[in-house]
């Protein structure tokens, strides 16, 4: 490779250590073209798997300020980097590898700190990030329904307790004015009209006009 080439090579994989999530480091040694296509579609968009050369590798890792890698690129060796959900990415390859003999997983980096194989191995047994979206939307959604339930128990009860005083009122009319109202004033006992305290003005009027003439 000519030295613009591995400078370029070098440079991009520093770019990617300096700003993926983490990296997987692995041997595939033996695996078909196919084989390796495979691992790739299951890798999805959560991660980039690409083949590279160890001395390239380990002045990247070095210029990125990421330790603990450069004893373990030894052999073919190919990486993800990790671009998603890092539990995610280390599920496809364990699986993969389980079902693949020939793909070894060397150790990770995560968030610049190295992971060796059972590390990698640990965050694979982890729930994905979509796992644990989900299980949160489901105990959201049971606490608004039981929110629900206890705000709409109450509601029910009262309607309820309403529609059977209706009820009751409709049967017995009596029941909505109840002891504690007024009875009616008897008519003796009426206040006067606004044309009965007129027509008392007017005669007091009359009477007094009279004793005004003989004075």
């Amino acid at each position: 490779m000519a030295r613009p080439d591995k400078a370029a090579a070098v440079a991009e994989l520093k770019d990617k250590f300096t700003n993926s999530v983490g990296a997987v480091l692995t041997e595939y040694r033996g695996l078909t073209v196919a084989e390796l296509k495979e691992l790739r579609r299951n890798l999805g968009e959560d991660a980039t798997y690409a083949v590279s050369k160890n001395t390239l590798t380990k002045i990247a890792a070095r210029e990125a300020g990421v330790e603990g890698v450069e004893e373990h690129l030894v052999g073919p060796t190919a990486i993800a980097f990790v671009d998603g959900d890092p539990v995610a990415v280390a599920k496809g390859l364990r699986n993969f590898a389980k079902a693949n003999p020939l793909l070894v997983i060397k150790g990770g980096v995560l968030e610049g700190k190295f992971l060796s194989v059972d590390e990698v191995n640990k965050l694979a047994d982890l729930e994905s990030r979509e796992v644990l979206l989900a299980k949160l939307a489901g105990a959201m959604q049971g606490t608004l329904q039981q929110a629900v339930s206890l705000f709409a128990a109450p509601l029910s009860q009262a309607a309820r307790a309403v529609a059977a005083l209706e009820k009751a009122a409709t049967e017995d009319p009596s029941l909505i004015g109840g002891a504690g109202t007024p009875a009616a004033a008897p008519e003796g006992n009426q206040e006067p009209s606004n044309e009965e305290l007129a027509a008392a003005s007017a005669a007091t009027e009359d009477d007094a006009a009279p004793a005004a003439e003989e004075k």
